[in-house]
């Protein structure tokens, strides 16, 4: 009687055993597959707030006219300097990308050779003229200035992080002339000699375009980019003179 009890109770628990295994494996084999899409990151709960966003833009750089006659192209090492103030507005969706927005100024010091520029003319054009064989300054440029409005498409490969990231922006900026004059240093003779050590400024905006439209873009790492822009508007206005369009290549400093 022992025997057969001890022998029910090992078929018993030898049933009940593999019993569980095979639920055990039915469980696993019916798990459902991981859901995809909760792998991909969730941007809406991460914290953006504290991200450093491109709020202030400072631009350095070499300026210049697209081909010109030598009667009007400038020599030297024409410049521009441009800082703006922005806003920035990450896509919600997906803040590898947003969108810039702000105001600010923009300027440019373009200089010439044994020239001189009157933008106090009576006439209608502006006059470039020549002073070769003539008394010039050993300086001379011309200054225009803008308050301006810069508006940017960008991309950041990690928002989380954007001063440790690529960056790349497309955009335009539309700005209305704030000034322009001319200023030389230094009268010096035909043949160099310094007749005057003065400093002589004149300024006017009659012949000057007062809106300024210019695509932009730029590309970089951290807070260095390299800068782009081309004027799509011309830098006189029509009949003042050649259809003057500037552009600019330069360094960008951004962030904060």
């Amino acid at each position: 009687m022992k025997k057969f009890l001890m022998t029910a109770f090992i078929m018993a628990f030898g049933y009940i055993s593999q019993s569980q295994i095979i639920d055990t494996t039915k469980t696993i084999l019916s798990s459902p597959e991981p859901n995809k899409t909760t792998l991909s990151k969730n941007w809406k709960n991460i914290d953006l707030s504290n991200r450093s966003n491109d709020h202030l833009v400072i631009q350095y750089g070499i300026d210049n006219w697209s081909a010109q006659p030598d009667s009007v192209k400038p020599s030297g090492f024409s410049r521009h300097f441009n800082m703006y103030v922005m806003l920035d507005k990450p896509f919600k969706t997906n803040p590898h990308f947003s969108v810039g927005i702000g105001v600010g100024v923009g300027s440019s010091n373009m200089f010439f050779e044994r020239k001189s520029i009157d933008v106090k003319s009576t006439g209608t054009r502006l006059p470039f003229k020549s002073l070769d064989s003539a008394d010039h300054f050993k300086k001379y440029k011309l200054t225009t200035a803008y308050l301006e409005a810069p508006v940017e498409l960008r991309f950041s490969s990690s928002p989380e992080e954007n001063n440790k990231s690529f960056k790349a922006a497309v955009g335009i900026k539309i700005g209305t002339l704030l000034s322009a004059h001319t200023k030389g240093k230094t009268l010096e003779s035909k043949s160099g000699a310094t007749i005057n050590n003065y400093t002589a400024k004149e300024s006017s905006k009659k012949f000057f375009n007062s809106t300024r439209i210019a695509a932009t873009a730029r590309v970089g790492y951290g807070i260095v980019s390299i800068y782009g822009a081309y004027q799509i508007s011309t830098l006189l206005k029509d009949g003042a003179g050649t259809d003057i369009r500037p552009y600019s290549i330069g360094i960008c400093i951004s962030g904060l």
